[in-house]
């Protein structure tokens, strides 16, 4: 039985108690949501996993990407991006790699990670099949799905597979689009959909994939192919046309007993970002939604994840469950070790804020112990509280004041202490 079915029929798992005892929520309500499809638990395949619920009522997850790329394939820098991921608070984590050993890559992620580890399995299927001297049009149904069940095997905990996009889409996107396809997935998918003239396998045998995912018990993340990737196309006909499919596509994966959460547009304007949300939910049977920022502006490249942490919190207020971070690098280059780290705080800067909006359980306490902290001039307990205790402490301890219980920023002058003062 999948997780799924299991909260069907009335068990409360092992996993499903872990999400409950860390979330502070009754098990059996979160059967109940987990039974309905509204929340997602993954990381159960890997014994050294965290467990993470994912969806309605929880507080919101971040995952943060790594992978090479043709041009650097370093697997011990990948290891190390994976650290900084980890250690600056990340929920989940991405291998997005195409260069290199891919398997052995992915296979050393497996071992070394300690949070649920996701993929988008066509990544694979294109690089072995180009390395064999193919082209992207010569994938077959195969190729496709074998990656899946290969990674399956070794303990992958979520897959992004773009079903959504149907041939019928395909020419909608051509010349409709500032930025065309930006999802690399997606833009695999309409070059062989396109080249030639047929249906989207993973559309096409779908309930093969669902077959794929019960028997491994993945969660499926239906991935968004036709995510704008410029704020003019936000909102379009292609992407909501996918998203319709998508939508389909949960009823048939919960029918199937297949745990499914559907990601999200990548560029909104702020003003749209509350209207996908409510649609996605509307039409996806309230799937637990997984969003790529959104980045709410296009102009700034070496700041994306400023960007995507606005639309972030926007997106969390409003329902998203799931915030895939955007590192500085976002536009520009892979990300370093640097940018993954920063790209985890900033998005969970931004999740943490969405929970407090959305009044998910204990998301205040966390900020009335360091208001209580500052107001008390009681430096170690706010900077030990602080969301990078680290980097807080640097910058505290680069420019001492004149007084141990005081900052540079005010000195003598300090409001804290002369509040306290005229309460006294």
């Amino acid at each position: 039985m999948t997780e799924v079915e299991k909260a069907r029929a009335g068990e409360i798992s092992s996993a499903l108690k872990e999400v409950a005892q860390f979330e502070g929520i009754d098990p059996e309500r979160l059967r109940v949501l987990v039974a309905d499809g509204r929340v997602v638990i993954t990381g159960y395949a890997r014994a050294h996993s965290r467990v993470i619920g994912i969806g309605e009522g929880l507080s919101t997850k971040v995952n943060a990407n790594i992978g090479t790329s043709p041009d650097h394939d370093d697997l011990a820098i990948e290891l190390e991006k994976l650290d900084a991921a980890v250690d600056a608070g990340a929920d989940a984590l991405m291998d997005l790699s195409t260069g290199g050993d891919i398997e052995a890559i992915r296979r050393s992620i497996l071992e070394r990670c300690t949070v649920p580890v996701g993929t988008v399995p066509i990544y694979q299927s294109i690089v072995e099949v180009t390395r064999r001297g193919g082209e992207i049009a010569d994938c077959t149904k195969e190729d496709f799905l074998g990656v899946v069940e290969r990674q399956a095997k070794e303990g992958v905990d979520f897959m992004t597979i773009h079903c959504g996009l149907v041939r019928r889409l395909a020419g909608d996107v051509a010349g409709s689009r500032t930025a065309g396809v930006v999802s690399r997935g997606g833009c695999f998918l309409l070059q062989w959909i396109v080249k030639n003239g047929r249906e989207n396998p993973y559309y096409e045998y779908y309930a093969e994939l669902l077959e794929i995912a019960h028997q491994y018990d993945f969660a499926l993340s239906l991935g968004d192919a036709l995510r704008p990737g410029a704020i003019t196309d936000s909102t379009d006909r292609p992407q909501i046309g996918e998203l319709l499919v998508i939508g389909e596509l949960v009823d048939r994966a919960r029918k199937a007993g297949v745990s499914v959460f559907v990601e999200g547009p990548g560029h909104v304007p702020i003003h749209e970002i509350p209207s996908n949300m409510i649609l996605q939910k509307k039409v996806c049977g309230a799937a637990p939604f997984y969003v790529l920022g959104p980045l709410v502006t296009d102009i700034a490249p070496g700041y994306d994840h400023i960007t995507a942490a606005i639309g972030g919190a926007v997106a969390a207020w409003h329902g998203a469950d799931f915030l895939c971070y955007v590192t500085p690098a976002e536009h520009l280059r892979l990300p370093s070790v640097a940018d993954v780290r920063d790209g985890v705080i900033s998005t969970r800067i931004a999740a943490h804020a969405g929970d407090i909006a959305k009044g998910v359980r204990g998301a205040n306490d966390w900020d009335r112990k360091i208001s209580r902290a500052r107001a008390e001039l009681d430096w170690e307990t706010a900077l030990d509280s602080s969301i990078d205790p680290s980097r807080a402490r640097e910058m505290f301890d680069a420019s001492p004041a004149g007084s141990e219980d005081l900052c540079t920023m005010c000195g003598e002058f300090c409001a804290i202490r002369g509040t306290r003062r005229s309460r006294e």
